[in-house]
């Protein structure tokens, strides 16, 4: 796949992936999704996304060469491999942050490096394609357990952990009220995953029909469209006694509807990163001294968040890039007791040569698309 600007993207033939370190891997790519915060890149809202770049940080594959320094992967192995590009050896890694990592984006200061995600994110090519180059191979990818279906095991990249560590980060307490805004994948399995954490009561947000309905029945939760309510906040705070959640989960980031100012500022000026919408009806809904998960992806610029109430409210912000390797064995342990099925989700399997197509409908929500998976050609035999 090769980005050509905001909403246009194609099949084109690259160099074939070249071990450039010791420690890296050459992989054949056996799935790869496109991602809600693909569309961020796709729709032009995140900075320093370069033509010609490669997205796609949700795949799996076989290894198919390894560094001289790679001793836990060998030729042949079938990986599953997170999203973040981890050294496993810096400050940030050695506390299980391995979505800061220190090494992989050295030149930040916020997030560390991601597979296929803009050169803010360290630039590096992604898995939407038929081979990637996969830096310290020993520290995240990991082996695809025996008997575990490769569409469970490439929602294991991303989605899963991602959701999963939203629900985590709103420090959860028996009986709680959950709103989570978003009803793609992320914040379907926020909502699955906040009853695994205690949750009394789960209620998602979003306007898209076919979305509410699939999270309604996957995670067993309230689902409402938020453009049927004169005001989602006033809404949510008669449903909870006026007291207001106990926890909001943002799981959409920097797209979110529902707002014309935010949109205006937001999506079509680009003069802060992204709308907010989602994030400030969080914050509004809330209630005092109540925890806000953010895991919806805005650019790395300023944007419209009511920070006042933040303070008087006394909430508490969680936010950060999922730290996949840290959820793994759990969320392993959780498909494969049948707690979490994944693959329940992908709604189209689509041809690589197909991308263009299959980033029209996922990004239009057409055709009743939850979770689009590119096959390549070399996994279609």
């Amino acid at each position: 796949m090769n980005y050509r600007g905001p909403g246009r993207v194609r099949i084109d033939h690259k160099p074939h992936p070249q071990i450039l370190h010791p420690q890296d891997a050459i992989v054949r790519v056996t799935r790869s999704c496109i991602c809600g915060s693909d569309l961020h890149l796709y729709n032009g809202n995140v900075p320093d996304t370069r033509v010609g770049m490669t997205f796609g940080h949700e795949f799996t594959g076989i290894v198919e060469e390894i560094g001289p320094e790679v001793q836990k992967l060998k030729v042949g192995d079938h990986v599953l491999v997170p999203f973040n590009i981890a050294c496993g050896k810096c400050h940030f890694c050695k506390q299980g942050l391995f979505g800061n990592c220190h090494e992989s984006n050295p030149q930040a200061t916020a997030v560390g490096a991601i597979f296929g995600y803009s050169h803010t994110a360290g630039g590096y090519d992604g898995g939407q394609a038929e081979y990637v180059r996969v830096p310290y191979a020993d520290v995240s990818p990991t082996v695809i357990p025996p008997g575990m279906d490769p569409d469970d095991a490439v929602l294991l990249t991303d989605v899963v952990p991602t959701g999963y560590q939203a629900a985590e980060m709103g420090g959860i307490q028996p009986g709680d009220t959950v709103v989570v805004f978003g009803a793609g994948p992320v914040g379907i399995i926020a909502a699955k995953s906040a009853w695994l954490f205690g949750a009394g009561r789960v209620i998602v947000l979003d306007h898209v029909e076919y979305r509410l309905e699939f999270v309604r029945n996957y995670a067993q939760c309230e689902a409402y469209n938020f453009k049927e309510m004169d005001d989602p906040v006033l809404f949510l705070k008669k449903t909870t006694d006026w007291m207001g959640a106990d926890v909001c989960i943002d799981a959409v980031g920097a797209e979110a509807e529902g707002s014309a100012l935010q949109t205006i500022t937001g999506r079509k000026l680009l003069i802060q990163a992204g709308s907010a919408t989602a994030l400030q009806w969080a914050i509004n809904s809330v209630k005092k001294g109540g925890i806000i998960s953010i895991v919806g992806v805005y650019g790395p610029t300023a944007n419209l968040v009511p920070i006042g109430n933040v303070v008087n409210k006394g909430l508490t912000i969680r936010a950060n890039q999922t730290g996949v390797k840290r959820l793994l064995p759990r969320l392993i342990e959780h498909v494969q007791n049948g707690v979490l099925n994944p693959k329940a989700m992908i709604t189209h399997r689509v041809p690589l040569e197909d991308v263009a197509d299959a980033y029209h409908i996922f990004s239009e929500k057409l055709d009743n698309c939850i979770k689009p998976v590119l096959l390549p050609p070399s996994a279609r035999g």
